[in-house]
């Protein structure tokens, strides 16, 4: 039961902790993070509340003075949940509800429950429910007796939720069956991503904090109908359409769930499958809201993210998004205009896309006899030809081509009788690539 369908609005209280007073307004703008979060998940925020301190105090985190300052606003403002905007470590949130009177939990819960809203595919739903049970293992000892009355509020509902009034061998056999589950689902997905190789469509995939519009631009470049809201992790299940380039190639464009700043590692590995694709892709597309005071933060939010899943090698094509609302910040890096609200630059970034595409591929010289004109035919259909030349006794070609379709032109030529391979020419790597301007 999620809390809309609650006869009431859980009643929510923050808090943060600066390192010192001049943190304090970067500690807000998290709050307001925080407190987008929260509203995700249905609940209403009625208070915040900052604490300076240098150091977290290991018992409560923010210091017993404060908790018991806590205490007494929460009873004030007849709170139910104190969320904190920093992960707690079990002992520290038993400590504070026993002070409190009430619950406690950390960003990591709230994320963690917005995911089990959202969910929808059966891997989806499988991810979120392994997260949770990874989340709350460690928080079951000494929480038995009121885990019951919290039934239904952040951070307690979701996939795996009476799991929780069971022991911790039952919650770990479950573990242990949602990551088979997941092994065959990636088993699967993996025999997907071999047939997508073998097809040679190219993949791009949508990247960037939650909320920037990439599902709106997955719909505006596809015509997908893909959900759309204006709210954080609107959509959590990864979508994969089929999109044709100006150029007449044919790629593969998957939208993928939306980064956020301390993105709990339980979710990281539960994904990692999912997220996987986002590292096999031949091109990432960050899409960056141009409008938000924080894109920058964002953006090292995302590319942490990225490298921590071993994505960070691949090509990115930085994509600024809601010009229309006007440029918060001039330090923005150098990236390709747009609007998915108005349209503006649509049309222009497929070309954009296609140019960045083919300068990654990798030009080779071939060189086939005259008489066969089936390999001349083969390379043709499968590589871009920028430049042909009849010399004695054979055709040679300057090609662009995908790792795939090289492959291929290789086998069929090495294995032609009187057919040569003059093989890869490296300097003409960074002659292609140049291709495009590259300032995106």
């Amino acid at each position: 039961m999620t809390l809309i369908e609650r006869s009431f609005q859980e009643r929510i209280l923050l808090v943060g902790v600066a390192a010192s007073g001049r943190e304090r307004q970067m500690v807000n703008d998290q709050l307001d993070e925080l407190a987008s979060l929260v509203d995700t998940a249905g609940a209403l925020v009625v208070h915040r509340e900052i604490q300076v301190r240098e150091r977290p105090d290991p018992a409560t985190y923010i210091g017993k003075g404060k908790v018991d300052e806590l205490a007494a606003l929460s009873e004030s403002f007849d709170v139910d949940t104190v969320v904190f905007d920093d992960e707690l470590t079990p002992g520290q949130q038993r400590n504070l509800e026993k002070v409190l009177g009430r619950t406690a939990i950390d960003r990591t819960a709230v994320i963690l429950d917005v995911f089990a809203q959202n969910a929808r595919s059966q891997e989806g739903k499988a991810q979120v429910e392994l997260a949770l049970l990874r989340y709350r293992l460690p928080r079951l000892v000494g929480r038995r007796t009121n885990l019951s009355q919290q039934v239904g509020r952040i951070g307690t509902r979701g996939p795996g939720e009476t799991k929780l009034e069971e022991d911790r061998r039952r919650i770990q056999e479950r573990i242990g069956q949602l990551r088979r589950e997941l092994a065959a689902l990636e088993r699967q997905r993996r025999l997907q991503r071999k047939s997508r190789l073998y097809g040679r469509n190219l993949q791009v995939a949508l990247v960037g904090y939650t909320n920037v519009g990439k599902s709106s631009l997955l719909n505006a470049l596809t015509g997908a109908d893909v959900v759309v809201e204006d709210r954080l992790f609107a959509t959590l299940d990864p979508r994969t359409r089929r999109l044709k380039l100006p150029g007449g190639e044919t790629i593969l464009l998957a939208d993928t769930v939306g980064f956020i700043r301390k993105l709990p590692h339980q979710l990281i590995e539960a994904f990692r499958s999912t997220l996987d694709a986002v590292a096999e892709a031949d091109l990432l597309i960050h899409v960056v809201d141009a409008s938000s005071a924080h894109a920058l933060d964002q953006m090292r939010e995302v590319r942490a993210t990225l490298a921590e899943i071993g994505a960070n090698q691949v090509p990115e094509l930085v994509v600024l998004n809601k010009i229309d609302l006007g440029y918060a910040t001039s330090d923005l890096p150098a990236g390709f205009p747009i609007s998915v609200a108005s349209g503006e630059g649509i049309a222009e970034l497929l070309g954009v896309i296609g140019d960045r595409l083919r300068a990654l591929n990798r030009v080779e010289i071939f060189r086939v006899p005259f008489d066969r004109g089936d390999i001349l035919a083969e390379i043709h259909r499968e590589a871009e030809v920028l430049s042909e030349e009849s010399l004695d006794g054979y055709v040679e070609l300057k090609v662009r081509a995908d790792d795939a379709a090289r492959a291929l032109l290789h086998r069929h030529i090495d294995g032609a009788d009187g057919g040569a391979s003059d093989g890869a020419i490296d300097g003409l790597r960074k002659e292609a690539a140049n291709d495009s301007d590259g300032q995106w």
